[in-house]
C-alpha cells in the first residue's frame, strides 16, 4: 500500500494513516487527507494517482468537490444579505421572474431545501419511484459528457415536473434549488457567479485552488484521476472522466478545490470569519428533518464528539469530506477519486471511509470543543 506524506510532515499519526489505507483496500483509487486541529496539521494520501498506474496519489491535488458546492453557494448568498442585497425570506421570484415560481418559495427555502422543487437530476419517491431527470448515468452520459447545459434549461426541467410537496411543507434534497440560489445571485449583482465568490470568499481568505467552472471541463493541475465504468452493448467499458463538462449538475456540484482550501474556507466560516455571527447561526440552525441548515449539515457525535457541521459531496469519479467542529479549530477535509458506475457500487465503501475518518478525527478520546 502506498502512502504518502509531504516533506513538511512534522508527526505521524498512524490511525490516519492505517484509515486512508483501509480506504484504498475498500476499492477507492486514490485518497487525500488533510485534518487540522491541536495537535497540528497532517497531511497525507494513498492509492494511485491514475488506474492501472504506479503514480502515487497526490496530498494536495484538486479534485471535483461535488455537493460541497452547495455549502460556497450558501456563504455567498449569505454574504449578500449580510449587505443588504438579498433577503433571506423574500420571494425567490422577486428575483427571477421569468420563471413564474410560486411566490412562496422564499430565498431561504433554496439553501434549505425545503422549496418542494423536483431535482433536475431526478428524484427517488417514498414508494420506490424513480422518477428521471437529464441524463447522468450510464452509456447515455457518458457520450454526453463534454454537453453544455443551462441554468435556465435545468430549472425548466424542473419546474415541468409537480412538486414534491406545498413550499416550507417538507424536506427534499434537490440539485435545482441551488441553480436558483445561483441565478439569484447573479440576478442580484449582475455579475458571474465566480466573480462574486472571488469577491467575497476566495479572495479574502487567499484561495487560489477553488475554481468554479461554470462549463469548461478542465480540471487544474495536479489531480488524480476519475473513471467510469458503464455497459456499452453488453460489453463493460471503463472511461477517464477526470475531464466532462459538469454544467448538468451545475451548482448542485460543479466546483472544484483542494484539501488545503477546503480546510481555509471551512475553517473561516466556522470560525466567524466569513458572516455575521447573526447569519452564521441562521445558516447553522437545522431543519428538523436531517438537520439541514442553509449549505450546511449540523451533527451530533455524542458526548466524546460534540457537534460538528459537514457538506460532504460525490460527483462523477471523485467526492469530497468537509467537517468542521462550531468554532473552526478543528477540521478535517479530503478528496477521493475512483472507478464511478451506474449502481454507485461503491457508495457503501465512501460512507464506512467517512464514518471511520469522522471517528477518528473528531470522536473518541478527542474533547468537544465549541
Amino acid at each position: 500500500m502506498s502512502v504518502t506524506l509531504p516533506a513538511r510532515q512534522q508527526q505521524d499519526r498512524p490511525q490516519l494513516r492505517q484509515a486512508i489505507e483501509e480506504i484504498v483496500e475498500s476499492g477507492v483509487l486514490a485518497v487525500q487527507l488533510r485534518v487540522n486541529d491541536p495537535q497540528g496539521e497532517w497531511v497525507g494520501g494513498a492509492g494511485v494517482r491514475e488506474l492501472g498506474g504506479s503514480g502515487e496519489a497526490l496530498t494536495d491535488g484538486h479534485f471535483r468537490i461535488g455537493s460541497s458546492t452547495k455549502s460556497f453557494v450558501a456563504t455567498t448568498v449569505l454574504a449578500l444579505a449580510a449587505e443588504g442585497r438579498i433577503g433571506l425570506d423574500a420571494p425567490a421570484d422577486d428575483h427571477l421572474p421569468g420563471f413564474g415560481l410560486d411566490r412562496r418559495i422564499t430565498v431561504r427555502m433554496l439553501l434549505q431545501h425545503t422549496s418542494g422543487i423536483f431535482s433536475h437530476t431526478g428524484e427517488l419517491y417514498e414508494d420506490g419511484t424513480i422518477v428521471p431527470g437529464i441524463p447522468w448515468r450510464g452509456k447515455e452520459w457518458v457520450e454526453k459528457r463534454f454537453h453544455t447545459y443551462s441554468p435556465e434549461e435545468l430549472v425548466r426541467l424542473s419546474l415541468s415536473k409537480p412538486a414534491r410537496f406545498a413550499p416550507g411543507e417538507g424536506w427534499s434534497y434537490s440539485n435545482t434549488n441551488y441553480v436558483l440560489a445561483r441565478l439569484v445571485i447573479e440576478s442580484v449583482t449582475g455579475r458571474p457567479f465566480a466573480e462574486e465568490l472571488q469577491r467575497l470568499v476566495l479572495a479574502p481568505l487567499g484561495m487560489t485552488g477553488t475554481v468554479a467552472p461554470g462549463a469548461s471541463p478542465e480540471v487544474p493541475a495536479p489531480h488524480n484521476h476519475g473513471y467510469y465504468r458503464y455497459e456499452d452493448a453488453g460489453r463493460e467499458q471503463t472511461v477517464d472522466v477526470t475531464r466532462h463538462n459538469p454544467s448538468w449538475v451545475a451548482a448542485g456540484g460543479d466546483m472544484i478545490s483542494t484539501t488545503a482550501d477546503l480546510h481555509t474556507y471551512f475553517s473561516a466560516l466556522m470560525g466567524g470569519r466569513l458572516l455575521p455571527a447573526d447569519l452564521l447561526a441562521e445558516m447553522r440552525a437545522p431543519e428538523a428533518t436531517i438537520g439541514y441548515g442553509l449549505g450546511l449539515f449540523t451533527q451530533d457525535l455524542g458526548p466524546e464528539g460534540g457537534t460538528v457541521h459537514h457538506h460532504n459531496g460525490a460527483t462523477i469519479g471523485s467526492a469530497a469530506l468537509m467537517y468542521g467542529t462550531p468554532d473552526g479549530r478543528t477540521t478535517m477535509t479530503a478528496g477521493l477519486t475512483y472507478v464511478d458506475d451506474a449502481d454507485m457500487s461503491l457508495a457503501p465503501a465512501f460512507q464506512a471511509a467517512q464514518q471511520r475518518l469522522v471517528g477518528e478525527v473528531f470522536g473518541a478520546g478527542r474533547q468537544p470543543t465549541g
